[in-house]
């Protein structure tokens, strides 16, 4: 956008100090009494400098009278300070506006298009808003004034120049973040101004809801800079990880490991730098560290995924799978200690989908052929020696197996929780018996050894696979029915949450093996929510029980509805958590009985000692329990033996309420 020459003032500019010429003088007023620290007192530079461009001091000026640019000087200073008074100091010299409290419009007259641009090239970015804050607030009021209305392209204009100005500060904002990580070493002071600059934009434009006035071109807008900050750091994330080495393949042959080393080392140095100098320029809650780590797990991602668009070979097949598979999350890169506490990997994304991730694995299977080129070239020889060749690849094949089940669990044993585990253990299971259906089909292989080891492994990870879903789920469902539980308003999806991360990838697994083990996540979910509602002894009111009753509806639905989206057919489960949750909120007692009798005809392996227990839950005596039982006692003999699925038979009874 061209500078409209109407928007320079046509006032004369700064004068230069000359033997000729009389010195201005400046009032001891606008001297700024926090002069050490250049972001605390940008508006009395402002104001400084406002004076200087535009006091004229008269040879005729009276004694003790003030002329009109120190008078406006003054009265502007006043008006900055009264705005400094809704600022609050944070970390490491970082002001920022009160959340709560609209700034005062700035008074004064504010500095033309132009000398605001050239403080904005020069990066005095704090100053320069402040006088573009009074352009803004001067067209508004002129317009709410009705000043443009037979002129209302020039509104149009002075919109324009004030929308252009914010936008040159945005642009500024852009480049500071994106050369951060560039410098050698971090401009901190530049970057604390730059937060504070953010926090000011924030506070002068705090209504979000504010309708934009006809042809005003976002006048008194949000500019929403923090947003746009982000968007810069995932910019500097890509321009980062395009920068890393990478030779062709034809310079060396091992192109793909040594890039992905540079890769790596350089991007544990950004990390590291932003832990360092970085963090400490920002406030907490722009959480920083994890912005940033987010920022470059995507780009990575986002040039994997361009990596495997190339013709890789078996052996850039493997560096690549090794690498997302160990590497990333390990010591050597996200993991490792210097970057410690602050950069964590928890809640990242997967690098690949499931689907890409098992499209890579089979290109890698497709790549080594599944032992077939040999049998090919054993075979044109000899088909003894064919023959030889597979019986020595069987051989290799079922002594690697339990070598790579053992190295499995011993990595996965002391791993902390992590996203990439359920989808690594599917593809795993999936890849092996894979391998094991192309042996039969293409080579008419006796398996049957070959089977019972995959069918031990497959347990194996099974295992794991639930005892880290147990590790996981359990500190959710150890709170139901306590008192923290009752009382917290918070996510009632938590627990679903938990289970997802590792159901969701159980639809990618080889059927009947991913049906059977989602239907066992499902069971344990529902087991272990009963037995922590029946275990507890406490008394609960009736209106606690109300707040009971409804919550472990509403938590029950949410998981159970979970689950069958991801592919469960255990409907039969959930109805069980109702059925109690009836009888817990239930008044009437005949009620409670007839939900008690479709709890026994529903799940026929539930026992007298789970229905006391539940009975006690509802808060009824030893007598009305007793009496109740009795009556259904006929239905639990009729239900015992008969065939359905079981659920109670692995729920323990409280050990208080057997005496009963």
């Amino acid at each position: 956008m061209e500078l409209d020459p109407r928007t320079v003032t046509s006032e004369p500019a700064s004068p230069r100090s000359s033997a000729g010429e009389e010195k201005m003088e400046i009032t001891s007023e606008l001297s700024s009494p926090t002069s050490h620290s250049r972001d605390s007192g940008f508006f009395e530079r402002s104001i400084r400098r406002l004076s200087t461009w535009k006091l004229k001091q008269s040879p005729n000026k009276e004694s003790g009278k003030e002329d009109i640019g120190t008078w406006k000087g003054k009265r502007l200073l006043r008006s900055f300070r009264s705005y400094e008074k809704n600022k609050t100091t944070i970390c490491d010299g970082v002001e920022k506006i009160g959340e709560n409290k609209e700034a005062e419009p700035i008074q004064g007259k504010p500095l033309s298009v132009m000398e605001i641009n050239e403080l904005i090239q020069k990066r005095q970015l704090l100053e320069a808003f402040a006088s573009i804050k009074l352009l803004e607030d001067e067209t508004i009021s002129e317009r709410n004034a009705e000043k443009y209305k037979d002129n209302p392209q020039e509104l149009l204009r002075k919109s324009k120049d004030v929308n252009f100005l914010y936008n040159s500060i945005a642009n500024s904002i852009q480049s500071i973040v994106e050369g951060t990580l560039e410098a050698s070493t971090v401009e901190e002071t530049m970057l604390t101004s730059m937060v504070t600059l953010i926090a000011h934009e924030e506070a002068a434009h705090p209504n979000t809801d504010k309708a934009v006035h006809p042809g005003s071109d976002l006048l008194g807008r949000p500019r929403k800079w923090r947003e746009m900050w982000r968007e810069a750091i995932n910019e500097s994330a890509k321009k980062r990880v395009l920068k890393a080495p990478m030779a062709s393949k034809e310079e060396d042959s091992s192109w793909l490991d040594l890039h992905l080393n540079f890769l790596q080392k350089l991007l544990r140095e950004d990390l590291l730098k932003i832990k360092l100098s970085v963090k400490k320029c920002y406030p907490e809650e722009y959480q920083v560290c994890d912005t940033y780590v987010e920022a470059f797990h995507k780009a990575i991602a986002s040039h994997l995924q361009h990596l495997c668009q190339r013709l890789l070979d078996f052996n850039e097949l493997y560096t690549l799978l090794n690498w997302v598979a160990n590497t990333y999350h390990s010591e050597l890169f996200l993991g490792h200690p210097d970057l410690k506490p602050e950069v964590k990997t928890e809640n990242l994304s997967l690098l690949f989908t499931p689907a890409d991730w098992d499209k890579l694995k089979n290109n890698y299977i497709a790549s080594a052929k599944i032992i077939g080129e040999y049998m090919k070239l054993s075979g044109a020889i000899s088909r003894s020696l064919e023959t030889k060749m597979l019986e020595l690849c069987m051989t290799e094949l079922l002594e690697f197996i339990p070598r790579f089940e053992k190295e499995f669990e011993k990595a996965w044993s002391t791993a902390q929780d992590s996203p990439i585990f359920a989808p690594y253990v599917v593809a795993y299971i999936n890849s092996f018996h894979d391998l094991m259906s192309g042996l039969e089909t293409e080579f008419e292989v006796d398996t049957e050894e070959l089977q019972k080891i995959l069918a031990a492994l497959t347990r194996n990870f099974t295992n794991i696979f639930l005892t880290k879903l147990k590790t996981k789920t359990q500190p959710f469902l150890k709170k139901i029915l306590t008192k923290d539980w009752i009382l917290d308003t918070g996510r009632p999806d938590s627990l679903a949450s938990a289970v997802s991360q590792f159901s969701e990838h159980l639809q990618h697994m080889r059927k009947p093996m991913g049906q059977e083990l989602l239907r066992e996540v499902h069971r344990y979910v529902v087991k272990e929510y009963i037995t922590q509602v029946i275990k507890h002894r406490w008394r609960m009111n009736r209106e606690t029980r109300q707040k009971v009753s409804e919550k472990m509806d509403l938590e029950a639905r949410i998981f159970h509805n979970t689950l069958i989206d991801q592919g469960s057919d255990s409907d039969w489960l959930v109805p069980a958590i109702h059925h109690i949750a009836k009888i817990i909120r239930e008044k009437k007692k005949d009620k409670i009985k007839v939900y008690v009798k479709k709890l026994c005809q529903n799940y026929p392996d539930i026992r007298k000692g789970h229905i006391l227990a539940i009975l006690a839950r509802r808060g009824l005596g030893r007598t009305r329990r007793a009496a109740i039982l009795r009556q259904v006692c006929h239905v639990l003999e009729s239900s015992n033996g008969g065939e359905g699925n079981t659920l109670f038979a692995e729920i323990d009874v409280p050990v208080v309420i057997c005496c009963f």
